[in-house]
């Protein structure tokens, strides 16, 4: 048989075809799913060479699988990051991240518009163990030199933030965490890596949740880590002793202390499901994302919807930089605002196909009042401050006909 020859083929081609570590013994098309927690050596000798990491053998699956394994190897065949790491959720991929790298005393810059998890983990979580979050706003890019100080350990962002919908301009912020010495930290979630190349804009790290695109349609919880590695770890006082060596003293850090100790990892079927996921996200994304522009330019039209927030539309604030970095569609989730906050729960009751449900990207499409959902523990003072009003609806679109969806908004305005 003719060997294909890689390196003169497209990026989702070459993920298609990417070789196993090692040949299956009957051939399998589909990566097996290794289900096995520990793996027998031969002598001590062996053994001792695989947990000291002087051998690639996997030891044990909290620390590294063959199914998992494979599915780091197709992402990072796509991407083409230094190292991608597997683990059971996006919040997971978020928190690794910055156990990794930040400590008592340090601090890092970021936005109050983020996802609920994400601000209560570093106001909170992060906050108990000595770690300073800066809030500001990160399409001033003044407030963000003026917050950048000898302690920040990293600018970290949402590409474009949910449910604000904000988008700030990733190379203008790498280029300060350059001068800085600080690596530029992005969760690209809302625009996959099959449309959105986020080190092209000078990102260093970025995460994923995987349970939104690439899962297949909310098949599976998973998150992803990708080190481009990009970023010179000699300007980190945690990592600096681990730089200087063949990988990333990121990656480093992250698989042989963090992920190990934490034992957030990736399950063998999660990462079969997300594997075949992967498949067919350049498809999906393109479908979901066109219909979710047509949806958000359809809405502005209504009568009754008093703002439409979607990135890619011409009138938007975020149009321009938006267009930049992520071309035509801006993701495939979108917002709007009704009169109050009574409209838009009379609004979700009245929906007939959309569904009443949390998560993105699910193959159906789905409708959330963030502010008493995802922000419902929050104060409204701390609402406030993140500008989540009560008076916004979040619409994540699925694979359905756009008509069908349009017709069902539509009616639901209507009464």
């Amino acid at each position: 048989m003719k060997k294909i020859h890689l390196a003169n083929i497209s990026s989702a081609t070459r993920m298609l075809h990417t070789p196993y570590p090692t040949a299956d013994a009957y051939n399998a098309l589909s990566m097996p799913v290794y289900h096995a927690v520990a793996y027998e050596f031969d002598t001590a000798a062996q053994m001792e060479a695989a947990f000291t990491g002087k051998t690639p053998e996997h030891t044990y699956s909290r620390i590294t699988n063959p199914t998992v394994q494979y599915f780091e190897q197709r992402v990072k065949t796509f991407t083409k990051a230094r190292d991608v790491i597997a683990l059971n959720s996006g919040m997971a991929a978020v928190s690794n991240t910055f156990l990794a790298i930040a400590s008592a005393g340090s601090n890092i810059v970021t936005s109050p518009h983020l996802f609920g998890n994400t601000y209560s983990l570093f106001a909170f979580t992060l906050s108990d163990f000595g770690v300073e979050t800066r809030f500001c706003d990160l399409t001033d890019l003044d407030s963000v030199k003026a917050n950048i100080d000898k302690n920040t350990r990293a600018v970290y962002l949402e590409a474009i933030t949910n449910p604000q919908m904000e988008v700030a301009d990733l190379q203008a912020l790498s280029d300060i965490c350059k001068k800085q010495g600080i690596p530029l930290i992005a969760d690209t979630t809302i625009v996959p890596f099959t449309s959105f190349k986020s080190a092209d804009f000078g990102v260093d790290i970025e995460v994923i949740s995987s349970t939104k695109y690439i899962s297949g349609g909310a098949t599976s919880l998973g998150g992803l880590i990708l080190d481009y590695g990009t970023f010179d770890w000699q300007h980190s006082p945690k990592l600096r002793p681990l730089s200087g060596l063949p990988i990333s003293a990121f990656s480093i850090k992250i698989r042989k202390e963090i992920h190990r100790n934490m034992g957030a990892c990736m399950t063998p079927q999660t990462a079969q499901m997300q594997t075949v996921g992967l498949e067919t996200l350049s498809l999906r994304y393109h479908r979901a994302a066109t219909t979710c522009r047509t949806l958000a330019e359809q809405m502005q039209r209504l009568k009754g919807v008093d703002a439409v927030s979607y990135p890619s539309l011409p009138d938007n604030p975020y149009h321009a930089v938006s267009r930049k970095q992520f071309g035509d569609t801006s993701g495939a989730m979108f917002t709007f605002e009704l009169p109050s906050r009574e409209a838009a729960f009379n609004f979700i009751d009245r929906l007939q196909l959309i569904r009443r449900a949390t998560n993105l990207f699910d193959n159906k499409t789905l409708a959330i009042h963030p502010a008493s959902t995802i922000f419902g523990s929050f104060t409204e003072e701390l609402r406030r401050s993140m500008h989540i009003n009560q008076r916004t609806i979040r619409i994540s679109v699925g694979l359905e006909d756009a008509d069908d969806l349009f017709n069902d908004m539509a009616q639901a305005l209507a009464h």
